[in-house]
């Protein structure tokens, strides 16, 4: 064996395996490992009954120490030699200036550093740790920042998850808007493909402008996702790595995961804008079909008050004394427009006002007018109803409830004849509520109903609105 391994043994045996420092006082245990009989009793502590062995962990069942006189007598020859210092064992790094392990490490310069460093001027009043000892405390905060980190990237992949589902989400509303436009605009042909096209160039800007926001933050998260994998794989490698490699640059390492702070994505609104609900253009364009509609008082329910230019109709608190014609209805508070179409494009507005319960919209003129009224399409009847408020429906069967946005102060109705459908419209936020594709022949009628007066709560009227000059074609023959 040449000197200097022979000399690094000698060191070896005579160092204590805790304080890395000679012998104090040495002592050994049932395992037959040796310790500074002070360095034992600082690690074991004086409350837990039993206690295991810091190197190999065996369980040590009694307290007993027994001097080791001969291991002790050995250390004071070591230090009598002063035994010069053997080269680094081969395989570890080393300290360059002394040719000693590393097995100190010091706080304060974050540097791993040999015995003989220790006691220079250098690292004298530094805070000196044993090596291993700071490679653990290091790794447990390492773990720590690990789990904060896998933390924050489980986040941002749910927040990433979010923001592509309301994309998905958006671009579905887009879509089903897309498809409401283009029906309305189909249904009167070339009269609307310029606002049409309007519409859809609008609608796709507000789409491209906030698929565009939400896109960024799937990439700003996507971007977040692969910086923090990419600082979880790189700390995870450092804490498989030998001692002196892992505690190369671990503080900065640490700053970088704890600097490193999950963005919350941007809140982007998802809610499509009012404009781009059929709007003023659209009206426009129905008022080139708008016919003069007047109350026909001989359908009028005995309880219903018509104005005398036939325009108002309200249910009254007295039943008045009027003929049981066959038009009239007798049992709802229901009327009749006098105009009759059996072809063509046709237009009406009514002002409903803040009423709590009304009826409009188009029926056969077969219809029946004694008894209860049945408002179905089977009936004979396409009509848009409020009830209670709030609760607005139509005539199919069974009814399907309206969504509404806006409560609509007055009502537009459009009967298009040739095309077999009747449309309703929000004429106070300008949006299309429903179309109903009908089958039907023979002569319709404009049918209204102000509902009954509830104790005042619906005494208001319904009011057909006056119209714009009309065109030639809304005539029907």
């Amino acid at each position: 064996m040449a000197a200097g391994d022979l000399a690094r043994s000698f060191q070896d045996e005579a160092t204590c395996p805790i304080c890395l420092e000679f012998f104090t006082d040495p002592v050994s245990i049932e395992c037959g490992h040796n310790y500074c009989r002070a360095c034992l009793s600082q690690c074991w502590g004086e409350s837990e009954p039993k206690f295991s062995c810091p190197q190999c962990r065996e369980t040590i069942l009694q307290r007993h120490l027994r001097p080791n006189y001969q291991l002790g007598n050995l250390v004071e020859l070591v230090k009598r030699l002063q035994l010069p210092a053997g080269p680094v064992p081969k395989g570890q790094p080393g300290c360059k200036r002394h040719q000693e392990s590393l097995n100190l490490f010091c706080q304060e310069d974050q540097a791993p550093i040999c015995v003989v460093c220790d006691r220079s001027r250098e690292h004298r009043a530094h805070t000196v740790v044993p090596i291993e000892e700071a490679a653990q405390e290091y790794k447990e905060k390492l773990q720590g920042a690990l789990g904060l980190l896998r933390e924050q990237l489980e986040e941002a992949l749910v927040l990433r998850s979010e923001e592509e589902e309301k994309t998905a989400a958006w671009q579905r509303k887009v879509q089903a808007r897309r498809e409401m436009i283009a029906g309305e605009f189909n249904k009167l042909h070339t009269l609307l493909r310029e606002e049409e096209q309007l519409l859809l160039q609008r609608l796709a800007e507000e789409e491209g402008e906030t698929l565009q926001r939400l896109q960024e933050n799937v990439t700003k998260l996507s971007q977040q996702s692969a910086s923090l994998q990419q600082l979880i794989a790189e700390m995870e490698g450092k804490c498989q790595q030998l001692v002196a490699e892992l505690l190369k640059d671990v503080k900065s390492t640490l700053s970088r995961s704890e600097n490193m702070k999950l963005q919350e994505p941007e809140a982007v609104c998802t809610d499509l804008q009012c404009r781009y609900k059929i709007c003023l253009d659209m009206r426009e364009a129905l008022n080139r079909f708008a016919v003069d509609v007047t109350l026909d008082p001989d359908t009028a329910n005995p309880y219903l008050v018509l104005s005398e230019g036939r325009k108002r109709a309200r249910h009254g608190n007295r039943r008045q004394a009027l003929p049981n014609n066959p038009e009239r209805f007798d049992k709802g508070p229901n009327v009749l427009g006098a105009e009759g179409f059996a072809g063509g494009r046709c237009y009406w507005e009514v002002e409903v006002g803040d009423k709590t319960g009304w009826d409009l919209g188009v029926c056969r003129e077969s219809v029946s007018r004694k008894g209860t009224v049945a408002l179905t399409t089977k009936q004979g009847y396409w009509a848009m109803s409020l009830r209670n408020g709030d609760k607005y429906t139509v005539s199919t069967s069974p009814s399907t409830p309206l969504p509404m946005s806006t409560r609509p102060s007055r009502v537009g109705v459009f009967l298009d004849y040739e095309a077999r459908e009747v449309s309703f419209y929000n004429v106070t936020d300008r949006s299309h509520l429903f179309t109903f594709t009908c089958t039907f022949s023979g002569m319709l009628r404009p049918f209204f109903s102000p509902c009954v007066n509830t104790g005042g709560a619906n005494a208001g009227p319904l009011t057909i609105c006056p119209v714009s000059a009309q065109s030639g074609e809304n005539l029907s023959p």
